[in-house]
């Protein structure tokens, strides 16, 4: 590979990073949050892309990278204020920098739409005369030394660099997969830390709630003259915790002039130095060090995989290894099946490690969504304001890469079909800026995210009438308000009035629906007419590995993904009843669900026919709700290592993928909506039979 090449996509990959970097920095500014540092880290940002664009011979995107950076320099030194239309100039100059990147990475630098470089122009220009204004005040600026007499009191204190910091944090903080820790050890990278735990609002025991937050702090922090930058630390938690910065005073000091330079008496430099080292005849003065940069090291996608897959045919290894042991007869008090045990449990840590190295926070994702808010609420004529949460949330890069698409499509359905006009909304009652929430978090071993808006609601009304007119339903059928709102994921369903560049085609939901199953994911809507609706993806943190139920049907063993269970049962017959000409209801507790045999469904062989003399297992299915999956019985619960089935065989409806038991036999992993699709298809053949032989 050419080294310039490889250069140059380091340079890409840099850009993403800086590109994210700039657009978090514009959002802070367009919400009144941002300081001079936020300022500075945007223009460094542009600064940087520049740069690296120059030396690759990027002209097109130098020279507007050049204007753009021109406007941010005025605004951070005051020359231009950061008022809302400026920072709107700023936020679309950013989407088109974005597109300069982009097309300079696909070899053509040609962007239409020159009317941002001709409003940065325009602000460039208008303060030309205050900047010579300012400049010529600068230069008509004389310094004359001070005379310090050393017994008096000193000049006013210099900056404190030194902090008493009280960090409480709430419990919404951890449910928004915040950690302390990592914000405590982002303060040591500001200067010398000392951390102690405050215990005392610890209950006892038994009075333990899992979901509250007991733990405090008392950090005192030296070296860090920006209070600023400890603000900066706890900015996306400030909300989810008591914080309390307190200075440290410094000891007392006095300002001691010095003249640089005999030829240039008017000009004097202050030295701060502390009475002590007066006193001591001391006239060093201590400089503080700059803190080193966090480290970091760029690695092949393919090497993390490989090293995934490694660990992965060693949790399988272990499990064999085990599994002889116990088949040999060995205790568990052996020294042979503690060492296992042990293995065990550095192994599980490993898996969680190496796991961890290709977990990435959402925020790459959601960092997208502003831009995309801004060009639509442009094209509706809509006034939008996009709220984002749980940002920091980490989950496997193979699900950050596929959310993307998802993620836009609800983003552009509640804009164009949630969220009303500004003249509906205030006759409504409402104001006249919509606001769209795209929040994520972790709970119960899975990430969930969800998008949400204040808007109109779902009109179920329409929407049924809509599906009978595309006949994608029976003018007969009864549905649910659960399963009236389900018909929107359905292909070719779409209540636009007309077509459009942003809906009515009637692919946006159902692309959504489609994406979201593959990723071992579901999808849940509410809706309340005129306050809103609410979507809910759940996916699983990593492809990688599942934690599942192992269940035996016939002579066959399957893994149930833990996720989509609901709960286990021992079945009456009398619990058991027919429905249609092969159908079977099972009744839980007053209520009827479908009831589905693995074994007779995948045709395995001695699988048992009774239900009732097997173990029934309540699953959550995406298509029809809840279902009863009947198997022989239950094996037992453990994580497993999941294996592709397409890319060694092909495609099976019910089959998710494999995996590789303790006793070296392989394990299908059942993908519970393909199950229901596939008994559904099997009813209905059987139905056009018996109609064909009526007939």
């Amino acid at each position: 590979m050419d080294p310039m090449e490889a250069i140059k996509q380091t340079y890409f990959q840099e850009c993403d990073e800086l590109l994210l970097a700039m657009e978090e920095g514009l959002i802070s500014m367009e919400n009144g949050e941002a300081d001079g540092e936020v300022i500075n880290a945007v223009f460094r940002a542009v600064h940087s892309i520049k740069g690296g664009g120059g030396a690759f011979g990027f002209e097109a995107l130098v020279g507007f990278a050049h204007t753009f950076e021109t406007v941010l320099d005025m605004v951070r030194s005051g020359t231009l204020a950061a008022s809302g239309d400026v920072v709107k100039v700023l936020l679309r100059a950013g989407d088109k920098l974005a597109d300069f990147v982009a097309a300079a990475r696909n070899g053509s630098e040609l962007v239409t739409d020159t009317d941002v470089e001709a409003e940065l122009t325009n602000l460039s220009g208008a303060t030309d005369e205050a900047e010579k204004a300012a400049a010529a005040e600068m230069e008509s600026l004389q310094f004359t030394p001070v005379h310090v007499d050393l017994d008096d009191e000193p000049a006013p204190q210099r900056p404190a660099d030194a902090w008493k910091i009280r960090f409480a944090p709430h419990a919404d903080l951890y449910a928004k997969a915040n950690e302390p820790f990592l914000l405590i050890r982002e303060l040591r990278t500001l200067g010398e830390t000392e951390v102690g735990a405050d215990v005392s609002g610890i209950p006892e025991l038994a009075s333990i709630d899992p979901e509250q937050s007991y733990l405090s702090w008392d950090i005192v922090l030296r070296g860090c003259p920006n209070r600023a930058a400890i603000e900066e630390v706890f900015e996306f938690v400030s909300g989810d915790c008591e914080l309390d910065i307190q200075e440290e005073l410094p000891k007392p000091t006095v300002d001691i002039p010095v003249l640089p330079d005999e030829a240039q008496p008017a000009g004097t430099v202050i030295v701060q130095v502390e009475k002590e080292q007066i006193e001591k005849k001391s006239a060093a003065v201590q400089l503080p060090t700059e803190n080193a940069p966090k480290q970091t090291i760029r690695v092949d996608l393919d090497k993390v995989d490989r090293l995934v897959n490694i660990v992965g045919e060693l949790v399988i290894t272990q499990a064999m290894l085990t599994q002889r042991v116990m088949e040999c007869g060995q205790a568990r008090t052996t020294a042979v099946a503690a060492g296992l045990n042990e293995l065990e449990h550095l192994l599980r840590e490993l898996q969680e490690g190496v796991m961890a190295i290709r977990t990435q926070p959402v925020k790459s994702v959601f960092q997208r969504m502003p831009r995309l808010v801004r060009e639509l609420a442009a094209q509706t004529n809509k006034q939008v304001h996009l709220v984002l949460e749980g940002e920091a949330t980490e989950v496997d890069k193979t699900v950050i890469e596929r959310l993307g698409e998802p993620l836009t499509h609800m983003i552009r359905n509640a804009i164009d079909h949630g969220l009303e006009s500004a003249e509906e909304r205030i006759a409504a009652g409402k104001p006249a800026e919509g606001t769209v929430t795209l929040s994520a978090e972790h709970r119960g071993g899975r990430i969930v995210i969800e998008v949400s808006d204040d808007g109109r609601g779902i009109d179920r009304s329409r929407v049924r009438h809509k599906a009978i007119e595309k006949g994608l339903i029976s003018p007969s059928a009864t549905l649910s308000d659960e399963e009236t709102d389900n018909l929107i994921f359905l292909p070719g369903f779409s209540t636009a009035n007309q077509v459009s560049n942003i809906s009515g085609r009637g692919v946006g939901l159902d692309v959504v629906r489609r994406n979201i199953v593959d990723l071992g994911g579901r999808i849940v809507t509410s809706s309340t007419v005129r306050k809103g609706s609410r979507f809910s993806l759940t996916l699983p943190l990593t492809l990688a590995v599942l934690d599942g139920m192992i269940v035996a049907a016939g002579d066959q063993t399957f893994v149930l993904p833990l996720s989509h269970i609901v709960e286990s049962l021992l079945p009456k017959a009398s619990d058991v009843r027919p429905f249609g000409s092969q159908g079977r209801l099972l009744n839980v507790r007053g209520v009827y669900v479908p009831l589905v045999s693995v074994g007779e469904l995948l045709s395995v062989q001695r699988s048992l026919s009774d239900p009732a003399a097997g173990v029934v297992i309540l699953v959550e299915s995406e298509g029809i709700g809840r279902v009863a999956l009947a198997v022989d019985a239950i094996v037992g619960q453990r994580q497993v290592v999941i294996k592709s089935f397409e890319s060694n065989f092909h495609h099976i409806a019910g089959i998710a993928a494999a995996t590789i038991l303790g006793d070296g036999r392989v394990a299908l992993i059942l993908d519970i909506d393909g199950l229901v699709a596939r008994c559904r298809e099997a009813a209905n053949r059987s139905t056009e039979l018996q109609q064909a032989i009526g007939a």
